[in-house]
């Protein structure tokens, strides 16, 4: 066996991932995170932010595909997208793909990540933060939508697991949150987000956000795929009060692909629609989640922490 530098990432409390380091290209502190990026042999750059890998080189593609095109699909003509988090510009770069964008804004509240991932993460922008149709917004983005009016097509939530009460992200994983987002959406709007991994022992984040979404949307659907980088499953959402994502045909799925003239890498109309297939334990786990304790989930319900008591 050969030795170097390896780096350690705490999946769960019981198992970890080691990946050998090649070399470390970044490492430092933000005003909100701790970031650090390092290059593989097998996954290239890898990004990391709070001890936690956020993204691969080689194969973010299927991580951002899996997270933007199923909502951006969903709608017959979307236009206008807003983007909570998405700092690497990965997901900026997959919505701009659909030519019936006409303006996206992307807020993230670490401009300090921003501009550390323009320098030292093109291959993920690949350009995306200077396209004409993109605004791109340092704020809080519950205080930016609070305080802005407008209101969007789109709206995709890309944020790290809110694992600590010091994350910035835990408030965007509320009921007072979504509700915030669908007085955000145009009439036909749908949102989409990713929604934490999906282990056989360790299913509660994702039935847990499920739950806290479907008190605010009329229809949400959980959807998953592997992302090789993460060596695991990872859960998605998307959620409307008008649009069943999985009420979409694979034809019509693929006509849109077609009429919108699509290069994806990763997905296609036929392996879209299976994603929305789940395994019988993970929806044994989102039926049977109701009433949540404070200590199984101390911040994705309500601003208070507490369970809000469906009408």
């Amino acid at each position: 066996m050969e030795y170097g530098m390896y780096y350690l990432e705490l999946v769960t409390p019981y198992e970890s991932i080691m990946r050998r380091m090649n070399k470390v290209l970044a490492s430092g502190r933000t005003k909100y995170q701790e970031y650090f990026i390092f290059d593989t042999g097998a996954f290239g750059k890898v990004l990391v932010l709070d001890k936690d890998v956020q993204s691969t080189e080689r194969d973010e593609y299927i991580y951002h595909e899996t997270l933007v095109h199923p909502v951006m699909l969903a709608h017959p003509r979307p236009r206008s997208v807003f983007v909570v988090g998405g700092g690497e510009g990965a997901t900026l770069r997959e919505v701009l793909k659909h030519p019936t964008v006409e303006r996206v804004v992307m807020c993230d509240i670490d401009d300090e990540l921003v501009e550390m991932a323009r320098r030292y993460l093109p291959e993920w922008h690949q350009g995306a933060f200077d396209d004409p149709r993109a605004q791109v917004v340092h704020a809080d983005a519950r205080g930016w939508l609070e305080e802005h009016p407008d209101a969007y097509d789109v709206i995709i939530v890309d944020l790290n697991d809110p694992v600590g009460e010091d994350n910035p992200a835990r408030m965007l994983y509320t009921v007072e949150f979504y509700e915030l987002v669908k007085r955000r959406l145009n009439p036909g709007g749908l949102m989409a987000m990713q929604a934490g991994m999906i282990l056989l022992t360790h299913h509660r984040m994702h039935p847990v956000v499920h739950h806290t979404v479907s008190q605010v949307f009329r229809y949400t659907r959980s959807y998953h795929n592997y992302i090789p980088g993460f060596m695991l499953n990872f859960g998605f959402i998307v959620a409307s009060d008008a649009v069943d994502a999985t009420g979409l045909s694979e034809g019509t799925v693929e006509a849109r692909i077609l009429e919108r003239g699509l290069r994806l890498k990763h997905l296609d109309a036929a392996y879209l629609e299976a994603m929305f297939v789940l395994p019988k334990d993970l929806k044994e786990a989102i039926a049977n989640e109701r009433m949540v304790s404070r200590d199984a989930a101390p911040f994705w319900l309500t601003d208070e922490g507490e369970a809000r008591q469906q009408a």
